[in-house]
């Protein structure tokens, strides 16, 4: 019986190990934006290739985090509705498939935005 228990402890350390060597790894950007307009905005999505993330509201000097996987190549696209009800479209920079990093976007009175990006050379 030890034997036995011994082979099962062996074979699944002999599997972690293999797993951790075959490089599997998960490519992540997170993204902190952060509110300088000195109001509210409402509606905000973030387009990326192959999806998009958003949030109702991020109130005048607040933060929003999301982490996300690019999957394609692509500019990152931001949108939102500004206190005054305007619709607001700003193209940032572009992230790769298996980019990895973080991605800072401050929002800016006027429309406009700084975009951060600290993130791995495309592969």
């Amino acid at each position: 019986m030890r034997s036995l228990l011994r082979k099962g402890i062996s074979a699944i350390g002999l599997a972690a190990a293999i797993g951790g060597v075959s490089g599997c790894h998960s490519y992540h950007i997170d993204t902190t934006i952060e509110n300088r307009t000195g109001a509210a905005v409402n509606l905000l999505e973030v387009d990326y290739p192959s999806a998009s993330f958003g949030t109702d509201t991020i109130a005048s000097g607040t933060d929003f985090h999301y982490r996300f996987q690019v999957q394609g190549n692509g500019a990152v696209k931001l949108q939102y509705t500004d206190a005054s009800g305007r619709q607001i479209q700003i193209t940032g920079p572009t992230v790769a498939d298996r980019q990895e990093g973080r991605l800072e976007i401050v929002l800016l009175p006027g429309g406009r935005a700084e975009f951060h990006p600290q993130l791995t050379p495309h592969p």
